[in-house]
């Protein structure tokens, strides 16, 4: 690692946002998780847009891929169908 200000700055910024993007994506799996798990119908129904409102921030921030966002989101529907 060079020792220029900036590239310190950096490596502090790129840590701040690692940190930042694994709590996100923690979150929204452990939202994942226990909506998988909910077997009312009605709490499913009413938990479903928030989850799927997560998914498609993760994917609007980069952080998985927006096609793999879709996949989520299709097998939540169809668990729910």
């Amino acid at each position: 690692m060079a020792n220029h200000s900036a590239t310190k700055k950096d490596t502090r910024q790129a840590a701040k946002r690692r940190d930042r993007n694994k709590y996100y994506g923690k979150t929204t799996r452990n939202a994942i998780r226990d909506l998988k798990a909910t077997s009312d119908t009605k709490a499913y129904d009413d938990k479903m847009p928030e989850v799927a409102s997560m998914i498609d921030k993760l994917a609007k921030r980069g952080i998985i891929h927006k096609n793999k966002a879709a996949n989520l989101k299709s097998k939540l529907a169809k668990k729910k169908a």
